[in-house]
């Protein structure tokens, strides 16, 4: 009995939500390295564990059968799609899952004021009238995100023409700001709260829609910072202390991760909301007088004798990696170049792949050391002592327009400058173009030779004629 009255202490409660986010902000410091970034994951696991059994036994606490329900469907739903989710579709499962934090927000929202009304009062109230608009545009613009990433809807940039699009935009956010202006004033009326879900989810879906392949990681980071920004307002609502802070460090991290991932694709925020760029069709990126320009072809036995008698190599993985599931293969075959006494580093791009650090988390999972993950500042500067530079299905990232041709759609973006190696082989399937639509001119330079076909059984077959020298 003593235990009970203990455990349910206000102070003794107050004490485990500290915990808890001081477990979060630790969680989060150790994901800044790959190395440790599993027992991040643990460490902020725990720490959310802590939260919800202390918001449980917190005193108001009703229908327990409803909560053990949610908990199940929950558990039974996240943990198979968590662990069976591949690789390739990673990206997806992020957005989906920031989506249902935000949509979950949102159901939290409108509960609190179907119950509450306007009793709440302003200090409440309004908190919960912005969580219900951030959190349902997170929602629907994540599955939007969601769909396009798994190809339910196209890629390329769905938009009204000409400037119809920003003022839909802006209209829709006009009807829910004013809307939630409205009831904040002393109007109740559950009908506007409804309107203002439907306001933000259209808005969500608008935001979205018109964004293009090539910015989705983008998209995906700033909807992640939606997600916290809505929960932080939530805790606010609610007065629950753990969610207030492990919403601001979502909000903040997220705004930050999308701040620099824009400056890594030297765009800015707003320019990428705008959208209208990549997925769509092929784009010229042409120099004047290389209209005739072909490609080299090679094999894997050329690939194997260049690589075996370098002395020093990098390797540029691509979303084509993650697709054909190449990343232990490629580890492979840096074990046998290693033994040859071959220097080998990894290029990784800030927005290479399909969200931020795909694939650092790809690389992570095949055992590839940390130390040989070089980011684009670091690398770029030792392409002109490299002997070859392995382009394994990154194409937008290192697509020498963005530094040549002031006509490029990506012209200015920072890449990978792979075309400075002595050597540069390209692993693709095709000559189709990458995530943004844009014809890459590295493809046709002289140093570049292009080795087409599956790049998990291309490296294979590289890494055998490669243990033959």
């Amino acid at each position: 009995m003593v235990t009970g009255i203990f455990l349910r202490d206000p102070t003794f409660l107050d004490y485990g939500y500290i915990v808890a986010f001081s477990l979060f902000i630790i969680g989060l410091h150790f994901m800044t390295s790959p190395s440790t970034a599993r027992r991040g994951n643990w460490v902020a696991a725990v720490g959310m564990a802590i939260a919800v059994v202390d918001t449980l036994l917190r005193p108001g606490i009703h229908k327990w059968g409803l909560i053990v329900v949610g908990l199940a469907i929950g558990t039974a739903i996240g943990i198979p799609a968590a662990r069976s989710v591949k690789m390739t579709a990673m990206p997806q499962m992020v957005a989906l899952f920031n989506g249902v934090g935000g949509g979950a927000v949102a159901l939290i929202s409108w509960a609190e004021y179907r119950h509450f009304g306007n009793s709440l009062g302003s200090k409440h109230l309004i908190p919960t009238l912005f969580a219900a608009i951030i959190g349902s545009i997170s929602f629907w613009g994540s599955n939007i995100a969601f769909g396009k990433l798994q190809e339910i809807l196209p890629g390329r940039p769905i938009m009204l023409p000409g400037r119809l699009q920003s003022i839909a935009n802006a209209l829709l956010l006009l009807v829910a700001v004013v809307l939630a202006v409205i009831i904040a004033a002393g109007t109740h009326s559950e009908g506007l709260f409804i309107l203002i879900l439907v306001a933000a989810a259209v808005l969500g879906n608008a935001i979205v829609l018109p964004i293009g392949g090539a910015d989705m990681p983008v998209v995906i980071s700033l909807l992640n910072a939606f997600t916290g920004l809505s929960a932080a307002a939530a805790g606010i609502a609610l007065d629950n202390m753990a969610m207030i802070v492990a919403g601001a460090i979502v909000g903040a991290s997220g705004s930050i991760l999308t701040n620099l991932m824009a400056e890594a694709m030297n765009r800015s925020i707003p320019a990428i909301v705008a959208g209208g760029f990549g997925g769509g069709g092929t784009v010229a990126a042409t120099a004047e007088g290389d209209e005739d320009r072909t490609v080299r072809s090679t094999t894997a036995d050329d690939v194997a004798i260049q690589l075996s008698y370098a002395n020093h190599v990098v390797i540029v993985p691509g979303y084509g990696m993650a697709v054909a599931q190449a990343q232990h293969a490629v580890r492979e075959l840096t074990r046998e170049l290693e033994k040859k006494g071959v220097d080998v580093a990894f290029a990784i791009h800030p927005v290479a792949g399909r969200m931020p650090g795909h694939m650092n988390v790809l690389l992570a999972e095949a055992d590839v050391p940390y130390d040989q993950l070089k980011e684009m500042d670091d690398i770029n500067p030792q392409f002109p002592q490299t002997d070859v530079a392995l382009v394994i299905g990154a194409n937008d990232v290192t697509n020498p327009a963005a530094r040549e041709q002031a006509d490029s759609p990506i012209y200015g973006m920072p890449i990978l400058d792979v075309d400075k190696a002595h050597s540069v082989i390209v692993l693709k399937r095709s000559m189709n173009t990458g995530f943004a639509g844009i014809d890459n001119p590295l493809f046709y330079k002289e140093n570049t030779s292009m080795l087409f076909g599956d790049a998990k059984e291309s490296i294979q077959h590289v890494t055998e004629e490669v243990k033959n020298f």
